[in-house]
């Protein structure tokens, strides 16, 4: 979050704990032992006060390239008396964190969300990356509300996408990663119209 993570009045905070880690475990269902080991892992948290009027988030570790992972999340964010549209997305590729948030001023190009895929394009001054994400069957979780966990949102562990990341200051723009994540995260959770033409805020 940057420095927003410092203001105390915020709706909703966000943290990543890890982008990829490997798992090792067994856990018993109904009787029936299932073998986590060997897969890879992520974990994020949220707190505050409730969740954002409307958000997208996406998340995928299972890139045919190995050792590549994102975490991707546009969300309304109230602020001081208005909204703006509050973007955190890191793609992990080659060793490198590629960050393309509001704090450090990156904007989104195009957020297209429609009932079969999500298309989403970002850029900062050096770097565009392009989402194609297609959504998928999505079961219900509890999610908390100021009393209590009678929120709903609807997640999906079978969201499949294709990212394309190009480098933009140089002679020629040249792509540093086009790949395909399978096993995706994903939300698409409330007033969406909105979110797709609210206005972002500069750092």
């Amino acid at each position: 979050m940057g420095w927003y993570a410092w203001v105390p009045f915020m709706e909703c905070y966000h943290g990543v704990l890890s982008l990829d880690h490997t798992i090792e475990g067994i856990l018993h269902i109904d009787g029936t032992a299932v073998d986590f080991s060997g897969g890879r892992g992520y974990t994020e948290k949220d707190w505050g006060r409730r969740f954002p009027a409307a958000w997208v988030w996406f998340q995928s570790n299972h890139f045919d390239t190995p050792g590549t992972s994102i975490t991707a999340s546009v969300a309304i964010i109230p602020w001081l008396g208005s909204t703006f549209r509050g973007t955190i997305v890191g793609l992990w590729h080659g060793g490198r964190l590629y960050r393309f948030t509001t704090y450090t001023g990156a904007r989104i190009e195009q957020l297209a969300i429609e009932d079969e895929a999500v298309t989403w394009v970002m850029r900062d001054r050096h770097y565009r990356l392009e989402l194609y994400i297609r959504r998928a069957e999505a079961g219900l979780l509890h999610a908390p509300a100021i009393e209590d966990m009678s929120g709903r949102v609807a997640e999906t562990l079978q969201a499949t996408a294709t990212a394309c990341l190009v480098q933009l200051d140089r002679s020629r723009p040249t792509a540093i990663l086009e790949d395909t994540a399978r096993n995706g995260g994903l939300e698409v959770v409330g007033d969406v119209q909105r979110l797709m033409t609210l206005k972002e805020r500069s750092r």
